[in-house]
């Protein structure tokens, strides 16, 4: 399994993904975001899915830019020639797939600004190769295992969040997945973006890295849980000890 995120907010964008790859019993690690930086041209790439057909598009993509063959003035149009690539591989491969038992399977976030975009975009492009794009309604969206760690930023993130509030709020939410499923896991990606500065900022972390944000985290997290008000629950309480008192008389 997967873990990206992607979170736009009015200041920039903040991307995480985790490097874990699990095959059986076996677990390796493979980058799972890709920058394309050039000038006036910044855009990140995060996927999940089959690995093979995920690399496959990602290659096919690049290509486009490394022989000349498109070059993209707004976002819009680079998720677009992306898509074109997903529909492309899943041509070449969906039917083999098929007849292997397994579905084709290859979700997408690419998220940048190009030259002539007033400001930066995040977008979502589907297995089929169409998409959609987040807005401030929506500021992030997670691909492979999302199950885990986004009610934590449901609670916390708007598009008015500083970017260091939204990488942080990011953190906690790939910190809950990572504890939840032994398919994610260190070290992890974070790519960032600020906006009008047509320059990706990319970091790895480990998990020794991190290990003092993660421990702090449990600890506040467990302080505050002692800290709520119990008065709500000392009735029903109450009526159980009450209850086992009677049936024993």
């Amino acid at each position: 399994m997967t873990y990206c995120l992607g979170i736009k907010t009015k200041q920039g964008l903040v991307a995480i993904a985790d490097t874990r790859i699990t095959s059986g019993t076996n677990k390796s690690t493979k980058k799972k975001v890709y920058v394309e930086q050039r000038n006036k041209h910044s855009l990140f790439i995060m996927t999940s899915g089959l690995r093979s057909v995920r690399d496959k598009a990602v290659i096919y993509f690049q290509e486009l830019f490394n022989e000349g063959i498109t070059e993209h003035n707004k976002m819009y149009k680079a998720v677009n020639a992306f898509g074109e690539q997903v529909k492309r591989v899943a041509k070449e491969d969906q039917e083999a797939l098929r007849k292997a038992g397994l579905k084709f399977n290859l979700n997408t976030i690419i998220g940048g600004q190009l030259i002539d975009d007033d400001e930066h975009k995040l977008f979502l492009i589907y297995s089929e190769g169409n998409w959609v794009e987040l807005n401030d309604d929506s500021p992030f969206v997670i691909i492979g295992n999302s199950g885990h760690g986004k009610t934590l930023l449901n609670r916390v993130l708007k598009s008015d969040s500083s970017m260091e509030y939204a990488l942080k709020a990011g953190f906690l939410s790939f910190d809950a997945t990572r504890l939840s499923a032994n398919d994610v896991g260190f070290p992890i990606d974070v790519v960032l973006y600020e906006k009008n500065s047509f320059k990706m900022n990319e970091n790895r972390y480990t998990q020794k890295d991190m290990k003092d944000i993660s421990e702090q985290w449990d600890t506040n997290l467990k302080s505050v849980l002692e800290a709520l008000p119990d008065s709500w629950i000392k009735e029903p309480f109450n009526n159980v000890i009450n209850k086992t008192i009677s049936n024993e008389i």
